[in-house]
């Protein structure tokens, strides 16, 4: 069905019997995505999306006691989703998610984060609150918050508009002196440098950066794959 002339074009929902790869996407999908999203992105009704992930993830499977890749599971959907959610993913009823979560909360350790962890705090860091990301990593919340200054990182907006209101995300402007110093700097220094010097986030510095077409130089692509092959190199 066409609008306004041609110029757009509305899709009506796909219904009927699932395929195997909608089912796998919907497996890989649900729990990290909100059913709408899902259904916009697989052309079904949102209806048709949760009756068909209660068939693909009936309750109360398991029981008994955890295991290491049921953990690292419920770590993955921490924060993203709700225990009610988790607890359908997972196959465990809804009060052996929540003590599984409370558990994870008493462990702390210390030392060095190593090369994964530092990947997979920069992917999800955006998106979880400071008390999951504590519980995700095994690290006290303090230690979260400070390395996540050191990385100069930041929630989402679209997270924070969910978790305070559309008043958390307002940004200060990028003043003439900031976008100067990013002309100047973007092609030869790190982004998390750049970041340190103007108090603002990697996130803000790349999304600017790219707004106004800059590129990184080619000596500085060329240390940043020497960087990434000598991390590589010393965590093993």
């Amino acid at each position: 069905m066409r609008q306004d002339g041609g110029k757009h074009r509305t899709s009506t929902p796909r219904r009927g019997r699932w395929s195997q790869a909608e089912q796998a996407r919907l497996k890989q999908l649900y729990g990290l995505r909100d059913d709408a999203s899902i259904a916009r992105e697989l052309n079904r009704p949102v209806a048709s999306v949760r009756r068909m992930a209660e068939k693909l993830f009936p309750l109360g499977r398991k029981s008994g006691p955890w295991g290491a890749t049921e953990a690292m599971d419920l770590k993955r959907y921490l924060g993203a989703t709700t225990p009610e959610t988790i607890a359908r993913i997972l196959g465990r009823s809804l009060q052996e998610v929540n003590e599984k979560i409370i558990e994870l909360g008493r462990i702390k350790r210390g030392g060095p984060w190593i090369r994964e962890e530092v990947a997979e705090f920069k992917r999800i860091y955006g998106t979880r609150t400071d008390e999951d990301l504590s519980k995700i990593f095994g690290r006290p919340e303090e230690e979260v918050r400070k390395f996540a200054t050191k990385l100069a990182l930041a929630k989402d907006k679209a997270f924070l508009r969910k978790l305070q209101g559309e008043s958390s995300t307002k940004m200060p402007r990028w003043s003439r002196k900031e976008l100067e110093l990013l002309e100047r700097d973007y092609p030869t220094k790190s982004n998390l440098d750049i970041a340190r010097d103007l108090g603002r986030s990697v996130k803000s510095v790349v999304s600017k950066a790219h707004h106004l077409g800059l590129k990184k130089s080619t000596e500085r692509l060329r240390d940043m794959g020497r960087e990434n092959v000598s991390l590589r190199y010393r965590d093993r």
